[in-house]
């Protein structure tokens, strides 16, 4: 008759023997506690040595026990400063193109009146970085023979008429959504010559003296 074998005993986990990757798993862990101030050099060096010397999965367990089991997140590194914007300049009231040309872009300081006159030349006047001082602006273009471009912001009202002779006379109208917006009014006349004013899309005003309503 067959004799019976004894049943076989369950070896507990942490009586399982470590294996060089749970060895290492402990140490990378105990590397990064380091790294993060948990640990002393002592602490750190004295563990380090039990991980690698380590026989059993119990005897890792308490090297950790008190750690997080996953490094902590790096911390974000602090956002660069803004770096301020070069002060606005300050530009004439008046310009004046005559068998040439005016290029004015840029942040420039805009009054509550501008005079453009092109003769035999041409006016380039950008507004949309510029640092409006006053909640209403007008601009006064006279261009013979000559042509004058203006270019605003997207979020300012834009309004205005002039006669065109033997030219044309363009003021694309654009009520702003902020009612206390700036508001650019452009008139004239242009003769052999021409006026084009428009919005400038995607540059908007981030600068300007609020228009009272009501006061």
């Amino acid at each position: 008759m067959n004799q019976l074998q004894p049943p076989a005993t369950r070896v507990a986990e942490a009586d399982l023997r470590a294996s060089d990757a749970d060895r290492e798993r402990i140490a990378e862990l105990l590397r990064d506690a380091y790294a993060e101030g948990r640990l002393s050099v002592e602490e750190h060096s004295e563990r380090i040595e039990a991980a690698y010397t380590a026989r059993t999965l119990g005897e890792l367990a308490p090297l950790t026990r008190d750690l997080p089991s996953h490094p902590a997140a790096p911390a974000q590194a602090p956002r660069p400063a803004a770096v301020p914007l070069p002060p606005a300049r300050d530009e004439s009231a008046n310009i004046l193109a005559i068998f040439g040309g005016v290029d004015r872009k840029g942040r420039w300081r805009v009054g509550s009146h501008i005079r453009a006159t092109a003769a035999f030349g041409g006016i380039s006047l950008d507004l949309s970085d510029a640092v409006f001082e006053s909640p209403e602006v007008l601009i006064e273009v006279s261009a013979f023979c000559g042509g004058v471009s203006i270019r605003v912001p997207e979020n300012v009202t834009l309004v205005g008429s002039g006669v065109g002779i033997f030219g044309g006379f363009d003021v694309r109208e654009q009520t702003a959504a902020d009612p206390y917006a700036p508001v650019v009014r452009v008139k004239g006349v242009a003769v052999f010559g021409g006026c084009d004013a428009k919005a400038r899309r995607g540059k908007k005003l981030k600068e300007w003296v609020r228009r009272q309503i009501g006061a």
